[in-house]
């Protein structure tokens, strides 16, 4: 298959509104689409040679995919493993560009993808970084929550004084959920319910753009 039909047909799966990217393949692309692309792969090959596409593909997800922020966001990241642990010293592929990080599953080899999506659940932004990178990271978070505006709620990893001030500066108010040992603050209802509704930002349907 060409550059060009590998780029469309995973171009063709983030347009439309298919769960899983096997279900799309080999249920749409290889049986509806099979006059299009006469040369199709089996599914285990296509998934095995995509990745070498990931750079072309981050740049159209970057310029065409991703929606508006409404005021109302949501921030999240989730482990990217590479390998097992037992097989990170034989590992080669991402040798030097990979990290070794820990989540709240252990510890892992391989990147961390921090994404902040709207109320709607559309993706406003996301960054790709190493495992052992803080998701508090004032760099990383700054590129994130650059086009962003008004109330941004996140898990108690996203708790820090220096973040809030940064983020409150940038006319951005960030909300997390306290640690056990620390006093409550005033919140309103409003914005209690928002927070419970951080579990939008599914990381398991953000794994299929990979």
């Amino acid at each position: 298959m060409s550059d060009a039909e590998i780029l469309t047909i995973m171009i063709g799966f983030h347009l439309g509104h298919h769960k899983t990217f096997k279900h799309y393949y080999q249920n749409f692309v290889c049986e509806y689409w099979k006059d299009l692309f006469s040369k199709t792969l089996s599914y285990s090959r296509f998934v095995e040679i995509k990745y070498r596409y990931f750079l072309v593909f981050f740049l159209f997800l970057k310029q065409k995919c991703l929606g508006k922020c409404t005021g109302i966001s949501f921030i999240d990241s989730t482990t990217l493993k590479v390998c097992k642990n037992q097989r990170i010293h034989n590992h080669k592929v991402f040798k030097g560009i990979a990290g070794r990080g820990k989540s709240s599953m252990g510890w892992f080899y391989g990147f961390k993808l921090h994404l902040i999506c709207n109320e709607k659940g559309e993706l406003l932004s996301f960054y790709l970084t190493k495992g052992n990178v803080d998701d508090r990271n004032p760099k990383h978070i700054k590129k994130l929550t650059e086009q962003l505006f008004g109330k941004l709620f996140g898990d108690k990893g996203y708790l820090s004084k220096a973040l809030w001030q940064m983020l409150f500066s940038d006319g951005i108010q960030l909300f997390t959920k306290l640690k056990k040992n620390m006093k409550n603050h005033l919140m309103s209802l409003e914005d209690k319910i928002l927070l419970r509704k951080r579990a939008i930002i599914e990381m398991q349907s953000i794994r299929e753009y990979l």
